[in-house]
């Protein structure tokens, strides 16, 4: 086969995939992609915890040590492919390359069905905003809460909202949201970024606004932007620095190569990797101006998770704004569902696509095999029994699951995806041949550093970092969230590791193991893609 029928035979495969309509819409939607909830609450937090600026050398550090080289390499191999996740590893290292996207791809599916739980409690508080959020008098049914509070209280709003089946029928509007923005493809994928985008950075700047007029604002801000170099001396703020990097740009998920693996073949990856991850780091800025201008005026303390900032501190300080309570708490959690949007679709398109690239299916089925055990997933981590009436731990069943699946899918899967992705481009494909790849249709080339990062540092980084987080697990002497009484649910500290590590093996071991038309042409007519000549 001429190497000018191999050209127009990955155009043509590459248009049925799909194409984005322009670079700009690429940009909006693997912005969006990175810009999700833990942008908007958990960078501040992290940042509260570490002393505020003790915090931004280790994070700069992260970002061009971390962050960058893996989001060039993450964008050259979904580009240089023209695959997903699974299919672009297969690519580059065979069976053993594949199977590392498949096991991603399985997490990536646990997170998303947490993720858009999550994402439903934030539509139930959105519409709580016009009913009870800001009213006193609420209760809920725990015994710390069972009194009626005397002014308003997003806590006990938000524990009485989960003990309810309203989450559960806002999961399922979550997904329908998702499967719509879904269902061409780049396209609708397109026009959903070109409106969710620039709305989050317009609600956000209005936030800001709000938070500088009132006293104390500006205090706030300063406290973000003031060094504190006894802080950076300290371990834990170079940890949580790398950690929030990694998380943050949407790393080791698959997304990000799904996203690149829509565009044309000598796009600038250098170049986008730039725009995304300054695009992604400058809207964590601003949202930390924000959050901290409002954790300041109202002397609030933000406890460390997303979940504590996001539905219980701010919300309580926007419940003490002189004027515009309803509107400006409105427009907070309207500001969540839509980050929370743009996220959740790049996990569900990188899942969909990698089944369409493995076995060549309509992407309506593909959506089909995604959703069903989205949804039900999703139905679960949100589930309103109670079964911690005290509230020593989570409250309800479905929390109790999320809590314990976050710690473990998310807190392990996207570093240890991360270290084999850069292993297996490092030395098994080799650094040497992506760059050379990549710097074929770049303006501002790699050099030999990236080579070094990609094979040595970065894996060192994300090995410690795993290893370090591992034995801290086994040193312990209790499985995370063993230590809490759960009336006969004592069994999910231990089964839903269990469960995230059997059913991800499981499915990338069947899924490799599957032989499809699909891989044979891509072991055959398009090897030259790699080819940076």
């Amino acid at each position: 086969m001429t190497h000018s029928t191999k050209n127009a035979l990955s155009t043509s495969q590459r248009e049925k995939r799909g194409v984005w309509s322009s670079k700009l819409g690429f940009i909006l939607a693997a912005s969006g992609s990175a810009i999700g909830l833990g942008n908007i609450v958990f960078f501040s937090s992290n940042a509260y915890q570490f002393g505020g600026g003790a915090f931004y050398l280790p994070y700069f550090i992260a970002l061009f040590l971390l962050g960058i080289p893996v989001m060039i390499l993450e964008f050259g191999l979904g580009a240089a492919t023209g695959k997903a996740f699974p299919s672009a590893l297969h690519r580059i290292a065979g069976k053993k390359g594949e199977f590392v996207g498949w096991w991603a791809q399985g997490s990536a599916l646990f997170i998303t069905m947490f993720y858009v739980a999550i994402l439903g409690w934030a539509l139930g508080m959105m519409i709580g905003t016009f009913g009870s959020l800001f009213e006193p008098g609420i209760t809920a049914p725990f015994s710390p809460f069972s009194e009626p509070t005397t002014g308003p209280s997003a806590m006990v709003f938000f524990f009485n909202l989960i003990t309810t089946a309203w989450p559960l029928l806002c999961v399922i509007i979550i997904w329908a949201l998702n499967l719509i923005i879904l269902s061409k493809g780049p396209k609708s994928i397109e026009r959903a970024v070109r409106v969710f985008v620039p709305l989050m950075w317009l609600f956000m700047i209005g936030l800001i606004f709000r938070g500088l007029t009132f006293d104390g604002g500006v205090d706030g801000v300063l406290y973000l932007f003031t060094p504190n170099v006894e802080g950076v001396a300290e371990p834990q703020v170079w940890k949580g620095a790398f950690a929030q990097m990694f998380f943050s740009l949407s790393l080791g998920l698959g997304a990000m190569t799904t996203y690149a693996s829509y565009l044309p073949k000598d796009t600038d990856q250098v170049n986008n990797a730039l725009l995304v991850s300054f695009l992604n780091c400058g809207f964590e800025y601003v949202a930390g101006i924000a959050i901290f201008a409002l954790l300041f005026v109202f002397a609030l303390n933000p406890a460390g998770s997303t979940l504590t900032l996001s539905f219980f501190a701010i919300p309580q300080g926007i419940a003490a704004f002189p004027w515009g309570v309803r509107f400006f708490g409105f427009l907070f959690f309207f500001l969540l569902v839509v980050a929370g949007l743009t996220s959740s679709i790049s996990l569900i398109e990188s899942t969909v696509s990698s089944l369409i690239d493995k076995l060549n299916i309509a992407r309506s089925r593909a959506l089909t095999y995604v959703a069903i055990p989205g949804i039900i997933g999703s139905l679960c981590f949100a589930l309103p029994q109670i079964i911690d009436p005290d509230l020593a731990g989570n409250g309800t069943l479905g929390l109790t699951l999320l809590d314990v699946m976050d710690h473990w899918a998310f807190g392990y899967s996207l570093l240890t995806a991360g270290f084999f992705t850069c292993i297996l481009v490092g030395w098994v494909l080799g650094a040497k041949t992506l760059r050379l790849t990549i710097n074929a249709h770049s303006k501002l080339t790699l050099r030999p550093w990236f080579d070094v990062l990609i094979k040595y540092i970065v894996p060192a980084v994300l090995g410690s970092v795993l290893v370090w987080s591992l034995y801290d697990e086994l040193t312990s002497g209790t499985m995370y969230g063993s230590d809490i009484e759960l009336q006969g649910f004592g069994w999910i500290p231990y089964s839903i590791p269990a469960i995230w590590l059997i059913s991800t093996l499981s499915v990338a071991f069947f899924l490799t193991r599957k032989e499809t038309h699909q891989i044979k042409l891509k072991r055959t007519a398009d090897l030259y893609l790699m080819d940076p000549e």
